[in-house]
């Protein structure tokens, strides 16, 4: 327990990889559980967990207002990482913040708001991702105000359960082994334990008025090859060869996957704008930017966290 003395915070995005760890350590921290869901969640993390289920959506207003009345704080996860176009993403990354935060204003007037972006947020012009995720945040401090807002911008997170960061230890079990950025691209990262206690740490907190991030133990972030080798080690691969992608041959990549997906009606993970922000060569974090509870660190370095994470996907059948 940190005190929270069973105070109730409503949570988006609660059954995806980072919520479930999230929800995971508010309870064990005392909170009371509101979750938004669209169906019966099971997942091992949440075996001793009684949480109270809002069944509903981001386009839901009747189940947002069910899901933060009365509530102390609200936890804001939900989000789409793909989707067809812009305007998909800007449709629930931006209005869906917009709709959550109205909510929290009409029916939740004591509470604040903890806003989970994305570090893609602080280059918009890359991708539509990173322009909604940056749009979500505007809305959350427009309709609130600064005074009851904190915004959190992980950088990429990995760890046991993830299916977006298992290619890269997919490509790291290859005696040729693929460098997809630049030899100066630096890129932070966090184990996602470290994450849902850094997000636990801020709600406790109280809400800051501010847009920070969170990282591990090294926030300047880590070069591609450091962190293909972290991962060839922790598959076992003893004797990698690296080569570098070329960059033309990434956004044509880029380019085919999103035209095959955007002809099938469907939602490409890589696309052109993915492509840019794999290719931007700053995803580390100033002292300006990262923020830690005082007194408080991460857990896992880049070497144990892959090396956990390789056990999980092996004992899971994913490697």
């Amino acid at each position: 327990m940190s005190g929270a003395g069973g105070r109730l915070v409503a949570v988006t995005g609660a059954t995806g990889f980072l919520g479930r760890q999230v929800v995971a350590e508010l309870a064990r921290r005392g909170w009371r559980l509101r979750l938004l869901v669209r169906s019966q969640p099971l997942h091992p993390l949440w075996q001793q967990l009684e949480p109270e289920l809002v069944l509903g959506s981001l386009a839901d207003r009747r189940a947002l207002d069910r899901l933060v009345a009365g509530a102390d704080a609200v936890l804001h996860l939900a989000g789409l990482i793909k989707a067809r176009d812009r305007a998909e993403f800007l449709q629930v990354n931006r209005d869906g913040s917009r709709a959550l935060a109205e909510a929290v204003r009409e029916h939740a007037p004591a509470a604040q708001l903890l806003l989970v972006s994305s570090l893609a947020a602080r280059e918009p012009g890359l991708s539509d991702y990173g322009a909604s995720k940056r749009a979500g945040e505007e809305v959350a401090f427009e309709v609130l105000g600064h005074a009851r807002v904190s915004v959190i911008r992980p950088p990429a997170i990995y760890g046991p359960g993830d299916r977006e960061t298992l290619v890269f230890f997919q490509l790291a079990r290859g005696r040729l082994i693929p460098l997809l950025g630049g030899p100066r691209a630096r890129m932070a990262l966090i184990h996602v334990e470290d994450a849902a206690a850094a997000l636990a740490d801020r709600l406790e907190a109280g809400p800051s008025g501010r847009v920070q991030a969170i990282a591990d133990g090294r926030p300047q972030g880590y070069g591609w090859r450091q962190i293909l080798a972290a991962g060839a080690e922790a598959v076992g691969n003893r004797r990698p060869r690296y080569f570098q992608v070329p960059a033309a041959a990434l956004k044509t990549g880029g380019w085919l996957a999103g035209s095959l997906a955007k002809l099938a009606g469907q939602a490409a993970m890589l696309g052109p704008g993915k492509v840019r922000e794999l290719l931007h060569e700053d995803w580390g974090l100033s002292a300006d930017e990262l923020w830690r509870a005082p007194g408080t660190g991460p857990a896992h370095g880049l070497q144990d966290g892959f090396a956990s994470t390789a056990d999980w996907y092996r004992q899971a059948g994913w490697l």
